[in-house]
Order: structure tokens, then sequence, then C-alpha cells
């Protein structure tokens, strides 16, 4: 049971980790998209391809465009850290009830 625990408890925290980088990568696209950058860079084209797939599922879903000011990132930031309190810290929970 040790090692289903120490498995969980290494799920969660590589769900954390990754869950936090592609916070920071979201708030790069948002902030990518109130300049121009040259969309040769390849590490604006990476930051546009992890990005905008999950901002077109949430802009074709919900009007969140208000005056120009479009709140997709917000509410897909809100979701990491919903995705990291509920799913991260309950598996840290069944990895500790498991012990």
């Amino acid at each position: 049971m040790l090692v289903l625990a120490n498995f969980l408890e290494a799920i969660a925290v590589v769900l954390d980790y990754a869950l936090s980088i592609y916070m920071w990568i979201i708030v790069a696209g948002a902030v990518l998209s109130w300049v121009s950058p040259d969309p040769y860079n390849p590490i604006v084209r990476f930051i546009n391809t992890a990005t905008e797939p999950v901002f077109y599922q949430i802009r074709k879903r919900l009007p969140v465009s208000f005056g120009g000011l479009d709140i997709s990132p917000i509410i897909v930031i809100l979701a990491i850290i919903f995705l990291q309190t509920f799913v991260v810290n309950s598996l840290r929970g069944l990895a500790r009830s498991i012990v």
C-alpha cells in the first residue's frame, strides 16, 4: 500500500507542477496579446500554439469579450486554480489515507 500511496503523491506533485507551468504560459500568452510580437519567433509561436486551442474553446462556448477585453485567460487561470485545489489536494489526501 505504501507504493500506491507514493505513486498517488507523485502524480499529485507532477500534476501540480504541470498546472503551475501552464498557468505561467497562459499569463505569457495574455501579455503577448497586449503587444504585437514577431509571429515568426519560436517562443511566440510555442505560446500561441499552447494557449490558443484552450482560448478558442472558451471563446466558442462563452461570450467572454467585453468591449474588446478578452477574459478567456482569466477563466483558464481560474480553472487551473480549481484543478490545483480540488484534484491535486484530493490525490494527496487519498495518498495519505492509504498509508
